[in-house]
């Protein structure tokens, strides 16, 4: 983390609503160049939608959000984003260089005519992710994690400053979660690019993170992983009483003897996803669009 250098983003006395609900309530934050910051809460905390006001798709009600030293505006080629909604690719018979191609033009879907720096510059980010291998196979062909490597590469097209990250690690499995954990934090430290990982769950993140950035109650915590995983601060974001248990190298946030983030993830209501749903596909592109 380089903290010489201006902060990648900053919130200034924050107000943010996704309709009646308020996600932050004069929120202030600075999040540095080349941090990795995984990004929690309640199940319809509002991570989806912070990442959505950092694509300047959502305006604040009150406050400045500045992303790389400039007023947060649409289509800043400087942002990679990968959305929550994936499920769509399981089925395609593109293959994994063409689906990569897909994101080199962000005015429209499909494969694009690509020049030779286009093309350069996508098999770049089949290397920087090690998916060469996959290139000339079929999505439909490929597992959850080998996917996410294929979408990786589409968020680093541009050579991006800053990527966020919408719960990449739904439905994979623990191995799969941990090597896309790992590949992520690699890419981060050898690029100095500055990373918002959101997840439901803190664990499988816990060797990677700088820094938690934990969302609730229409306020926010940002800070190491010791002063925010705790149960006072919890108990603030959750408005109820947590408890937090540290056991064996893995912590365990509690409500009345309920594992809470698991809980919270089996019982989605689908609010944030809904919201990411209908256009994530025209998201996916927004940031290449002044490319």
């Amino acid at each position: 983390m380089n903290l010489d250098n201006p902060a990648t983003i900053e919130l200034a006395h924050v107000r943010l609503a996704h309709g009646r609900r308020v996600i932050l309530r004069d929120v202030s934050l600075s999040i540095g160049q080349g941090e990795f910051i995984g990004v929690l809460g309640p199940n319809g905390a509002g991570k989806t939608t912070l990442m959505r006001a950092l694509l300047g798709l959502v305006a604040p009600d009150a406050g400045e959000i500045r992303v790389l030293g400039k007023p947060v505006a649409r289509g800043n080629a400087d942002i990679g984003y990968m959305p929550q909604v994936r499920s769509t690719m399981a089925g395609r018979r593109l293959r994994g260089r063409d689906f990569v191609a897909c994101a080199a033009d962000g005015h429209r879907w499909g494969v694009p005519h690509l020049d030779r720096a286009a093309r350069a510059a996508i098999e770049h980010a089949l290397a920087i992710v090690g998916a060469q291998r996959l290139a000339d196979r079929p999505l439909a062909e490929l597992s959850g994690g080998e996917r996410q490597r294929l979408l990786l590469a589409q968020c680093l097209l541009g050579e991006p400053k800053l990527l966020l990250l919408d719960e990449p690690l739904i439905s994979l499995d623990p191995n799969h979660q941990a090597s896309v954990v790992e590949l992520v934090r690699r890419i981060q430290r050898e690029l100095d690019i500055t990373v918002l990982f959101s997840a439901h769950e803190l664990n499988p993140l816990l060797g990677a993170l700088d820094r938690v950035l934990y969302l609730g109650n229409g306020d926010a915590a940002l800070g190491p992983v010791a002063e925010v995983i705790t149960g006072p601060v919890l108990s603030r974001l959750y408005g109820a009483p947590i408890d937090v248990m540290r056991v064996n190298g893995r912590i365990f946030v509690m409500s009345g003897g309920v594992e809470i983030e698991k809980h919270d993830h089996q019982h989605e209501s689908g609010q944030e996803h809904d919201d990411a749903h209908g256009d994530a596909d025209a998201h996916r592109h927004q940031h290449h669009e002044a490319g």
